[in-house]
């Protein structure tokens, strides 16, 4: 069984160690509990961010986190629109969908927001994943990233993924 569910303080502790994995599987040697503790839950207390757990069965296997950008927050790269800033399944959970269905429930809550155009900045090697849901790579890049924004017009369409 499947549940998706917000960030609570009981599974932080979870939370920070699928997060821990997913900076090491992208080979950032990045202190995470700071970073984590800093920005990400910080931004979430302030209702800048949002962040969903999956648990399949009784195992917590991923996460997402994902914003409308806004000008008051500092990771704000295209005003009004929504943001998929972070998306994770852990390795022995992949390839059931479950990303797809993270992303989709991201979507829907930005759509619920008023956002009509979403963004994210995959990570090298998860271009084909996004493009997979509905996504297009645009001209535009992210100079600080140094990636280009893949976008998606989410103002009508619920699923737009393909079985890969």
């Amino acid at each position: 069984m499947l549940k998706c569910y917000a960030l609570t303080d009981k599974k932080q502790k979870e939370f920070y160690a699928l997060f821990g994995d997913y900076y090491a599987e992208l080979g950032c040697d990045e202190d995470t509990e700071h970073l984590l503790d800093e920005y990400v839950v910080a931004d979430l207390k302030a209702g800048l961010l949002s962040v969903y757990l999956l648990d399949e069965g009784e195992k917590t296997v991923g996460f997402v986190i994902f914003q409308t950008d806004r000008a008051e927050n500092e990771w704000c790269k295209k005003a009004g629109w929504g943001d998929v800033r972070e998306l994770y399944v852990e390795p022995s959970s992949r390839g059931k969908g479950l990303g797809k269905f993270m992303l989709l429930t991201a979507e829907m809550f930005l759509r619920e927001s008023g956002a009509k155009d979403c963004y994210c900045l995959p990570a090298e090697g998860t271009e084909a994943f996004f493009l997979s849901c509905g996504y297009a790579e645009s001209e535009e890049r992210c100079e600080e990233m140094d990636c280009p924004f893949f976008t998606k017009d989410i103002s009508s369409s619920p699923c737009n993924c393909e079985k890969q």
